[in-house]
């Protein structure tokens, strides 16, 4: 079976500093791995590179259509949520109540709370069709009921045969072998 995302001898340099080097990473259908360690160790940098964003010094990396949440919110503040979760394309409305946000289809984006713009951004990468889901902190903003309703949806996703990284030092609920990054 074909990995949804490869790392092959990748090294990373971000202001100067080697942030990693020889990282070999295979991410396949049904996967989740969770990218721990200090502020600083390159938990971000690595999603960021494994979505395009950045380019590594050497090594390669393939990579299969991904989604990315992180701190941009990446919706139109303006718009009611439905509408500007839309933008992305695929259906919405079903991602919105797996995360328990339905409710707030026709509510405007700017306002809503920190917490239901993170599950706004999880609800965004859910609804893109999406194989490879990168999660930059996914439970910072949730309460429990979000990160319940968060650890659910990733279950599904990869019952479907989607594959998850996530950085993230706080632990994450169900299966996560966990590859462990040093400052």
């Amino acid at each position: 079976m074909k990995p949804l995302l490869r790392f092959q001898g990748v090294a990373l340099r971000r202001g100067g500093r080697l942030l990693f080097d020889g990282l070999d990473l295979v991410l396949g259908p049904g996967e989740a791995l969770q990218v721990a360690g200090p502020n600083g160790s390159g938990k971000s940098s690595l999603l960021r590179l494994a979505a395009g964003l950045l380019r590594q010094e050497c090594g390669r990396v393939e990579r299969s259509p991904l989604a990315l949440a992180d701190d941009a919110v990446a919706l139109d503040r303006e718009l009611p949520l439905s509408r500007a979760l839309r933008f992305w394309g695929g259906s919405p409305e079903r991602a919105m109540d797996a995360l328990g946000i339905a409710f707030l289809a026709d509510v405007p984006v700017r306002l809503l709370s920190s917490g239901q713009l993170k599950r706004a951004t999880i609800a965004r990468v859910a609804a893109s069709g999406a194989t490879l889901w990168l999660l930059d902190e996914p439970l910072n903003g949730l309460d429990a009921d979000g990160a319940q309703k968060l650890a659910l949806l990733v279950e599904r996703h990869r019952a479907r045969g989607g594959a998850v990284l996530a950085a993230s030092h706080q632990p994450l609920a169900g299966e996560w072998p966990r590859l462990k990054l040093t400052a």
